[in-house]
């Protein structure tokens, strides 16, 4: 039997002890036979069953108590159980049959009464018993009803609490969609165009190079080929804040990165450790934007330099080093700027740690270590 089956069960096994105590001991009771415990057995299975067949429960206990005190005589012991049946059909909505079954029993009970009350013996007994009966029945078919409503009442506020959450999750996913919007329309205004035009001059430059048999310098070609990746790279970053959902860049991507920046005149090695696994999504993001600010850096601060990328894939864990022989030094601290920041924020965003240091022998070492276990659970839950 189900738990929410047991606490009526039990009733039931209360109430069969109670008539059958009852019938047994009470002075005016008639003998009980095989019959009449059958009865009683019938109706405690009848109650216990009452939660999941309120209906044909209360009728089985209607007639078998009346059954029951046709025979024994058992008194308004035998309404106990009936009691309980009109009550659980009243809160689960059977108004109607609860009544009846109400009016059924009271009106079976008060003729036994008045059917083998002596003849010329005063009725205030049979009235003060069957008053107490009706008092008793109207309270149980009010009391299911409050009940009902008090139920009906409790849903209908955690329907409301929920539907609010509902509405303020929705204003906040709706209020950044408006700022993403709203970003990715300044950034299409302002970097955008002026991307654009350095793109456009350095096309220009580029091809009165050529136009006067003349070939580009490699700083002109890499400033048309930067412009360029950084106008696609703009586009992606536009599409993502127009639709969270579109497809970003990731650690495969890197081979792009490391051409641009040879191609400004930056040597640079790669080195792959280790078979690559499928990555979960923002740890992907998260390596190739590593990645993309080392190497920019090195481009911005470290002089004539080369430059060395180690991705070194294991069961549980993604490292990703960018190291150069630059010009930064142990003596000549190195201050945080955005970028740094920005890129330690996303490595401890996603449970992993992030080393920048200058090195001994001088340049500049950048190190991210990501717990893939960690970041596979966090984007499981998300």
């Amino acid at each position: 039997m189900r738990r929410p089956d047991l606490p009526y069960a039990l009733g039931g096994v209360a109430i069969g002890v109670l008539l059958l105590a009852d019938a047994l001991i009470a002075p005016d009771a008639g003998p009980v036979r095989a019959l009449d415990v059958l009865l009683i057995v019938v109706t405690a299975a009848a109650v216990a069953l009452c939660r999941r067949f309120p209906v044909p429960a209360m009728a089985v206990v209607t007639v078998t108590m009346l059954a029951l005190h046709i025979r024994v005589h058992a008194g308004v012991s035998a309404a106990f159980p009936v009691l309980g049946t009109v009550y659980v059909a009243a809160w689960r909505g059977y108004r109607v049959p609860a009544a009846l079954a109400s009016l059924i029993f009271l009106g079976g009970f008060l003729a036994r009464d008045i059917s083998v009350a002596p003849a010329g013996r005063p009725g205030q007994e049979i009235v003060e018993r069957t008053s107490l009966l009706l008092g008793w029945f109207v309270a149980a078919n009010v009391a299911g009803l409050v009940a009902r409503q008090h139920r009906a009442y409790l849903e209908q506020v955690e329907q409301r609490a929920l539907e609010a959450e509902r509405t303020r999750e929705e204003m906040g996913l709706r209020r950044a969609g408006e700022e993403r919007l709203r970003i990715a329309r300044d950034l299409h205004d302002s970097l955008t165009h002026s991307i654009s035009v350095v793109k456009v001059q350095a096309g220009i430059a580029v091809h009165l190079a050529r136009k006067h048999g003349e070939e580009p310098s490699a700083a002109l070609l890499a400033i048309q080929e930067a412009s360029g990746a950084a106008m696609r790279e703009l586009r992606a970053t536009l599409d993502v804040l127009r639709s969270p959902d579109a497809d970003t860049v990731g650690l495969a991507r890197v081979d792009e990165l490391v051409e641009r920046t040879r191609a400004a005149g930056f040597p640079v090695q790669v080195t792959v450790v280790g078979e690559p696994p499928e990555l979960p999504a923002e740890v992907d993001q998260a390596g190739y934007r590593v990645v993309q600010e080392a190497l920019t850096n090195v481009a911005r601060h470290a002089g004539p330099a080369t430059a060395e990328v180690r991705v070194e894939y294991a069961d549980d864990l993604l490292t990703i080093s960018v190291t150069d022989d630059g010009l930064a030094t142990a003596s000549l601290p190195v201050t945080p700027g955005v970028g740094l920041s920005g890129m330690r924020e996303r490595v401890t965003g996603l449970g992993g740690t992030l080393h920048t240091a200058p090195r001994d022998g001088g340049g500049f070492v950048v190190r991210a270590t990501f717990p893939l276990v960690t970041a596979a659970s966090l984007e499981g839950s998300a």
